[in-house]
């Protein structure tokens, strides 16, 4: 996969030169390439915004070093490749998730632009359809200062995914969001420690039961966490003991979905 960012504050992302993302890197598992929009510019103060039109405060991305830095983009990316996506990081935009996550690993070429200030002239993106499946998307409901903290947490999230950038797959397997569900409680040695103990049924060599309690724990930890997360849930084909463990925390199964029964 490549990867293209652009941002004003290039250094913002050297943390992706880190860990299992940097060793892909080195690796050539991800070909990924950070640009400073400021060299896109042509006057000598290398100036990227302007005030806004409408008045208002703050200030607005100018769309010519945009213009310019995605053309360069799409002209490195690789051959025969489909259309690039293009992720805004916005407020305004989808939900980024797991399954987005999931989805974005199986592009050839993601770009990211950085938004600063009061956010990029719309026309850019208008502009970038042409070129780019554009895609703003939002790490949550709420705001940054730009999109470079957004851009280090999907890179993550996505590069993650692909083949052979963790060194065990089954490790995306059984975490959370992975099935719709938050992660069980994980345990280490020493089993007793500060006068805690490892629940016991982790230390009994049974498989089946600790694979049961550690859905089980699934459900509570959701209901108790991220009750969004079950409202809704597929509970169509789940075994006697997983529907039991879900009614004593509060939810029946109708037409094959969890619902909430209401308290009082």
């Amino acid at each position: 996969m490549r990867i293209d960012v652009v941002s004003i504050f290039p250094d913002y992302l050297a943390p992706l030169d880190l860990s299992l993302i940097g060793k892909a890197r080195q690796d050539g598992l991800l070909d990924l390439h950070v640009h400073d929009l400021r060299s896109f510019t042509t006057d000598r103060h290398r100036t990227v915004d302007d005030t806004p039109y409408g008045g208002g405060a703050g200030m607005v991305m100018k769309p010519e070093p945009w213009a310019q830095a995605l053309s360069a983009v799409v002209e490195a990316r690789p051959e025969g490749a489909r259309k690039p996506v293009l992720i805004v990081p916005s407020p305004a935009g989808e939900r980024f998730t797991q399954a987005l996550a999931y989805e974005l690993a199986e592009e050839e070429h993601l770009t990211f632009a950085c938004g600063r200030y009061e956010g990029i002239d719309e026309r850019v993106f208008e502009w970038a359809q042409e070129h780019f499946e554009v895609r703003p998307v939002s790490l949550g409901d709420y705001v940054l200062n730009g999109g470079e903290v957004a851009v280090l947490a999907m890179v993550e999230a996505v590069g993650r995914l692909l083949p052979g950038v963790v060194g065990n797959p089954e490790s995306l397997v059984e975490e959370s969001h992975s099935d719709g569900l938050l992660e069980y409680p994980v345990y280490t040695k020493p089993s007793q420690w500060r006068g805690r103990e490892v629940p016991a049924v982790l230390l009994s060599g049974n498989h089946g039961k600790i694979a049961q309690w550690r859905r089980h724990e699934q459900y509570r930890r959701t209901a108790e966490r991220r009750p969004d997360l079950l409202e809704g849930f597929d509970a169509g084909n789940l075994p006697r003991a997983d529907r039991s463990e879900l009614h004593v925390l509060g939810y029946d199964i109708v037409a094959g979905r969890l619902v909430r029964r209401p308290i009082g």
